[in-house]
């Protein structure tokens, strides 16, 4: 039988992250080669993230990642906010943003792409951090922005870590105008959609949704109709609910959080002339940690008499 010393043993867990006594399983079951070993625990990490897998996994952080005039946010999920004050799990959320950039939106091809300094895809090492860390994390959603010429600003709501919070927001700003004027005004506008609620859900009232504006005069429609007046009266109170509703999810019809006495479209229309040029929102992206995910609730007390063998 292989001697294998607590050097080792330590040495292997460092590594790891794993528990002593399953890395001294795994050297001994591999006669001592740290590399086999280390796959020794991979695989069985695998199996203990099968069953970790199941679990609802709503906290974790947003991770934002810029370069250029381009810009990719994150989402990766874990079972508790403890978690998210993880150096490792932190770590690993900004090195997936920065992979970000190369995966252009898909949430598919960030999967699949290595971790640098490891031959490890992002999946891989995501599972080997549930067996490491012990909590299902998953990397849920990704997005990115980029312009032909201009800026791509970025907000991080509740930071814990540079690039990395709860929130997370890019703006497409294009123009040809000064960047240091581009950057900052992007940067307010990127507070804005943090802060706005509720969250604008276009650019301009064009693009947004002709099936959610008609769910929405339908319903205005028939609390009109409740008033008794007459039908070209309620006509015309519909159409100005629908005007409203443009207001509130149109992001430059919004009131600027940052100065409440101008749109969105006035404030960047004031800044065209520090900026020096014209300036078009092109795009911009909110994400919030756990946002539509449904959490199981739960009876922590009946969890622990369970564990306990008490009723």
């Amino acid at each position: 039988m292989t001697t294998i010393s607590a050097s080792q043993v330590k040495a292997l867990r460092d590594q790891t992250g794993a528990g002593m006594m399953d890395c001294k399983t795994a050297l001994i079951e591999t006669a001592g080669d740290m590399e086999a070993a280390v796959d020794w625990l991979r695989k069985k990490g695998l199996s203990k993230a099968a069953k970790k897998s199941g679990r609802t996994a709503a906290e974790g952080l947003i991770g934002v990642a810029a370069a250029g005039n381009a810009a990719a946010v994150v989402e990766v999920n874990s079972e508790t906010d403890f978690v998210a004050r993880n150096e490792q799990f932190q770590g690993l959320v900004a090195t997936i943003a920065a992979l970000g950039l190369d995966a252009k939106g898909s949430v598919e091809t960030l999967g699949g792409l290595t971790v640098p300094g490891t031959e490890k895809s992002v999946t891989e090492r995501l599972t080997d951090a549930v067996a490491t860390i012990g909590e299902n994390m998953q990397l849920r959603r990704t997005a990115y922005l980029e312009v032909a010429d201009g800026v791509v600003a970025h907000y991080i709501h509740s930071t814990v870590a540079d690039g990395l919070g709860k929130i997370g927001v890019l703006v497409a700003l294009e123009s040809t105008g000064d960047k240091a004027v581009l950057a900052a005004l992007g940067r307010q506008i990127a507070m804005h959609v943090a802060a706005h609620d509720p969250t604008p859900v276009a650019v301009v009232t064009e693009q947004v949704d002709p099936a959610l504006v008609e769910r929405e005069r339908a319903i205005f429609a028939e609390q009109a109709a409740q008033s008794g007046k007459p039908a070209a009266v309620v006509e015309k109170m519909v159409e100005g609910r629908i005007r409203k509703f443009y207001e509130e999810v149109t992001l430059l019809k919004q009131h600027f959080v940052v100065n409440p006495d101008l749109t969105v479209e006035a404030a960047v229309k004031a800044a065209e002339k520090d900026a020096g040029a014209p300036v078009s929102v092109k795009g911009f992206v909110r994400f919030q940690i756990g946002e539509g995910i449904e959490k199981a609730e739960s009876d922590f007390a009946a969890e622990v008499a369970a564990a306990a063998g008490t009723k």
